[in-house]
């Protein structure tokens, strides 16, 4: 998959050192979705179960023991995985995945 932007996930840990932790399970979903064949949502279940699948192709991934909430949304057919959000559960709370 081609992921669009590892920038998006590194401002995230560089702008708070508070997150730092957040750095290599982050880098470990990366290098993981990189190498991945997701053509469905079933394949990103199958690779992380613990994925929530939400609609229009989102889906969010619980990072860190569950501590931070990465939102992508994924255009199959393209292969492409876009970077829309990254925060604690807290931050997470406060938007909406379905539109961000």
């Amino acid at each position: 998959m081609r992921i669009i932007a590892l920038s998006t996930l590194k401002a995230f840990w560089e702008k708070y050192p508070d997150y730092m932790d957040a750095k290599e399970p982050t880098l470990a979903w990366y290098r993981h979705a990189l190498l991945a064949e997701w053509s469905s949502p079933a394949d990103v279940k199958q690779d992380f179960r613990s994925a929530s699948i939400l609609k229009d192709g989102r889906v969010v991934f619980n990072i860190a023991g569950n501590k931070y909430r990465l939102v992508v949304w994924i255009n199959y057919h393209y292969r492409v995985v876009y970077i829309r959000f990254i925060g604690t559960h807290a931050q997470y709370d406060k938007i909406d995945a379905n539109t961000i």
